[in-house]
């Protein structure tokens, strides 16, 4: 789960998020359920080109709490 996750090993923010994926640094991504589709779709199309698990959470502000920031995020990855 993610909240037991170190913060050391996240990165936040979509676009963090597919740079990391594209650079083979990513272990597993969590995806908020209320995102833009665009995004969501162009997020869930690089996981499964890389078969790269994923979860989603219920919401951009549980997200961003549970990583441990001030503010909502569409997505975290958490690196290898």
């Amino acid at each position: 789960m993610l909240s037991e996750t170190s913060t050391d090993e996240l990165l936040v923010g979509s676009k963090q998020t597919l740079k990391a994926i594209a650079g083979n640094q990513v272990k597993k991504i969590f995806l908020a359920k209320d995102i833009d589709q665009p995004l969501k779709k162009e997020i869930l199309e690089a996981v499964n080109n890389n078969n790269i698990p994923f979860e989603i959470v219920e919401s951009k502000n549980e997200l961003g709490r549970i990583c441990g920031i001030d503010v909502s995020a569409a997505s975290a990855a958490l690196l290898k």
